[in-house]
């Protein structure tokens, strides 16, 4: 019997660009912080944990979803600031009673992703929801940004 080193498979021919994508997310929120905050974020610059994201426009309202599976709602934060929802958290590590891992795939750690909405949205009004380790965010549309029939007299 052969041994043969793991490979991560490709699933897509385009997955380098994706994984561009989220370095620029991560070095955008990375400056987007005050500096002195900055200083404790360097180490997670380039860990790889950044959960999946959705958005979308569905009639009056636009939809993030997150995919945080293993996490506890009480671990997640979700904030919005000027037209950028920021959802952030961290998934802790199970503890194993004196358990020596012997293979570990699954990312812990904290984690932030940020990203820049494209219409304005009615802040009081933005709900979420979190079931199966879907985080599912509904930012309804301001009034100003909602599309407006005008009469003609």
């Amino acid at each position: 019997m052969d041994l043969i080193r793991y490979q991560a498979p490709d699933l897509a021919p385009w997955s380098a660009l994706d994984r561009w994508s989220n370095l620029r997310d991560e070095l955008n929120s990375f400056f987007e912080m005050p500096f002195w905050s900055s200083l404790a974020r360097t180490g997670q610059l380039f860990t790889g944990w950044s959960p999946a994201l959705d958005l979308y426009e569905s009639g009056d309202n636009v939809v993030a979803v997150v995919e945080l599976p293993g996490m506890r709602k009480e671990d997640i934060d979700i904030s919005l600031h000027d037209g950028t929802l920021t959802i952030s958290g961290e998934r802790k590590r199970e503890s194993t009673d004196g358990e020596k891992a012997q293979r570990t795939e699954r990312y812990v750690g904290a984690f932030r992703r940020s990203i820049a909405l494209p219409t304005h949205v009615d802040a009081n009004k933005v709900s979420a929801t979190y079931q199966d380790g879907i985080l599912k965010v509904t930012l309804p549309k301001a009034e100003e940004a909602k599309p407006k029939q005008i009469q003609v007299s």
